[in-house]
């Protein structure tokens, strides 16, 4: 059964005033400050990409670990165990309408051609379209974000009522495990997308049943939050992120792709965590079209109305606006 995890308002609240003792002070333009954060292995997000280019000045970064899961990141950020993490937008909205004392500043993934999310199935599979996922798996990397909100969308828009949807089983799966449980059949559906996909599509025998991108156009899709307690007492260092993270981004979009690929895969072996270097090669976009990671309005309006109309928010419980802000960003709209 499709089921989405919430964090209790108290454990959010009480996080934000653990936060309260770790960020003092004002902050200076030129302020040193440590951000704690969750990492992807075997990836290099956009924030480990600005550092070893230099864009995030006196800025340092502090890895505590990795993840799959981007609510259980920016829950994290919320209960003061990082200091900045990454979920998809609607995953963002739906904590910040708990109350949770977070705000994104900055667009860190998205889907466009290269780096849409895809659903695929075994070659031969039965499953030719919406109606037959009942009764189906399907793996996702976690809970209540971006692959489990497209999925629910495609089967709502292929007729399912609310209870045929509730029969679609989702499984979370390591999207390193992804490709490896479809071949055994442990699940029928897997979602890869970017370096994983095109790694499965090298070894054939799956084709695509659907993607993000058909429902929804390229489109950005999650961004970077920071505890508001945060941002309020060192505005200058989130400026200083924000603009940094955003510099990565787009340089990384106007850089040949060999020249980024090279010094991704020099950021994995020089951090000496263990990881496959290869994966990295395969690496072609962040998604992000907007210069500097801009948010746009839309991109949580969409979710927040969507939310709202599968009964996970009640009407006006959170507009865009309390979820983002482009104050530290100075990206031209």
């Amino acid at each position: 059964m499709i089921r989405i995890r919430h964090v209790a308002l108290s454990v959010l609240l009480a996080g934000s005033l653990v936060a309260c003792g770790r960020a003092s002070g004002s902050s200076g333009a030129d302020e040193a400050v440590e951000l704690r954060y969750q990492g992807s292995v075997g990836a290099v997000t956009p924030a480990e990409l600005a550092a070893d280019l230099g864009y995030l000045g006196p800025l340092k970064l502090k890895w505590v670990g990795n993840t799959i899961s981007g609510p259980q990141d920016i829950q994290s950020v919320a209960t003061d165990q990082t200091d900045f993490g990454g979920a998809f937008n609607g995953a963002v909205a739906k904590l910040v309408a708990s109350g949770a004392p977070i705000k994104a500043v900055i667009s860190y993934y998205g889907s466009d051609e290269h780096t849409a999310q895809n659903y695929y199935v075994l070659d031969g599979s039965p499953i030719k379209g919406p109606r037959d996922l009942i009764g189906k798996k399907v793996g996702v990397n976690t809970l209540g974000a971006h692959m489990e909100a497209v999925l629910k969308e495609y089967l709502k828009r292929g007729g399912l009522t609310p209870e045929e949807i509730k029969q679609v089983e989702l499984l979370v799966v390591p999207p390193v495990n992804a490709e490896q449980s479809l071949r055994a059949r442990q699940i029928d559906v897997a979602v890869l997308g970017t370096i994983l996909r095109d790694k499965a599509l090298e070894r054939g025998g799956i084709h695509p049943l659907f993607k993000d991108t058909d429902l929804f156009g390229e489109f950005n899709a999650g961004s970077y939050v920071f505890r508001e307690r945060f941002v309020a007492e060192h505005p200058a260092a989130v400026r200083t992120f924000v603009q940094g993270v955003g510099k990565a981004i787009d340089w990384s979009r106007d850089t040949p792709r060999e020249q980024v690929v090279a010094r991704l895969k020099a950021i994995i072996a020089k951090r000496g965590r263990n990881e496959d270097h290869d994966t990295i090669g395969y690496w072609k976009s962040y998604g992000v079209s907007s210069k500097g990671g801009r948010i746009a309005e839309r991109e949580f309006a969409t979710w927040i109305d969507w939310l709202v109309a599968e009964g996970e928010l009640k009407p006006g419980q959170v507009k865009p606006g309390d979820a983002y802000t482009n104050e530290y960003n100075g990206s031209a709209s």
